[in-house]
């Protein structure tokens, strides 16, 4: 199992997302623009790096996340499904993924509490928890 941390930032504003693994990662985003739901991927993260996933001041509270940890197999995602595929996507909409010949994938739920920058930390599990605030 894989745990995630997620702090508000006072930097620049943007969603970022740093992997704190010794893995090489993949990364897929979620969120509402004004008209309809979109799914972006991948960004692929060395270990131990960070990117911004979303540049300038957030203009929503919640954005999703789903991760992969290419080296390991393992996976950050939840209960909040979106269309994904294998390669490079943009994806317009959550309904019937499989059926537009997507994937139907869990992606993780980001409260940024209506800050207008944020960062995601992926992080490996610790045996006393993962100490996010």
């Amino acid at each position: 199992m894989l745990s995630l941390a997620a702090f508000g930032g006072t930097a620049k504003a943007d969603l970022r997302l740093c992997n704190k693994t010794e893995s090489q990662v993949g990364v897929a985003i979620g969120y509402k623009d004004k008209n309809d739901w979109v799914t972006e991927g991948w960004w692929n993260l060395t270990p131990s790096s960070c990117e911004t996933l979303v540049p300038g001041s957030l203009v929503s509270r919640y954005y999703y996340i789903y991760a992969v940890d290419y080296d390991q197999f393992g996976e950050w995602g939840g209960r909040a499904f979106m269309c994904t595929r294998e390669k490079e996507f943009t994806i317009r909409g959550i309904e019937d993924c499989v059926a537009r010949g997507y994937e139907r994938t869990g992606f993780f739920e980001i409260d940024t509490g209506e800050q207008s920058s944020w960062t995601v930390q992926l992080t490996e599990p610790v045996q006393q928890g993962t100490g996010g605030r």
